[in-house]
């Protein structure tokens, strides 16, 4: 039976993939009890198929043991050298000869974007590309519930990354077939079950394999 994985899927799981997302409202979500008291009030409320892993610890997923690996506006959440660990795993689990996609924000588009803006004198464009960005904080959190969702969410972005540095991390932990992918170009019809068109814009996308 063939296995296809998604980490970081949020509210994105088709039935064929076996989906994971690292969210703590997730985590509440599947805890027995407390998840069936709080159903219907949680912020977000994710499909029943969606499983708790962290990709920096690991999926309970066998080494060598996945035909497919996906992951979109994921991996630029993580800080440097989680990221790192990050691939390592993804590495780790994919069969020889597997294919991974990846899609994150593209931090040369955004930077052409901000200079362009500049040159034509635009007086907010640091301010619009700081918060395209998802950098720095408009204002501090304040109170317990601001500060506990600061601390444990996951919304800003800790990494950004080019295609040339996201390449060349992907070369170092092992990949190979490393190219640049557009929405749904993959040999393999299964990523057309998983990826979304708008995810795509403004994005470096990568197919590479084991």
């Amino acid at each position: 039976m063939s296995l296809y994985v998604q980490y970081g899927c949020g509210l994105s799981a088709p039935e064929a993939w076996t989906n994971f997302d690292v969210s703590p409202t997730l985590r509440i979500q599947k805890m027995p009890i407390i998840g069936s008291l709080l159903k219907g009030r949680l912020n977000t409320e994710f499909p029943p198929n969606v499983l708790y892993g962290d990709i920096i610890k690991g999926l309970p997923v066998l080494d060598n043991s996945c035909d497919g690996l996906y992951c979109s506006h994921t991996l630029e959440h993580l800080s440097l050298n989680d990221f790192r660990i990050a691939l390592k795993n993804s590495y780790k689990i994919l069969k020889p000869g597997a294919l991974f996609r990846l899609v994150v924000p593209d931090l040369e588009v955004m930077a052409r974007g901000y200079l362009q803006s500049l040159d034509q004198g635009d007086t907010a464009a640091s301010i619009r590309f700081i918060k395209n960005m998802i950098f720095g904080l408009e204002e501090r959190p304040r109170g317990l519930k601001a500060f506990i969702s600061s601390y444990w969410g996951n919304a800003n972005h800790l990494w950004l990354w080019d295609h040339t540095s996201m390449a060349e991390a992907l070369k170092q932990t092992g990949f190979i077939n490393i190219r640049r992918c557009s929405f749904n170009d993959s040999v393999d019809p299964m990523f057309k079950l998983v990826e979304n068109e708008s995810r795509f814009a403004g994005a470096v996308a990568i197919e590479c394999s084991k």
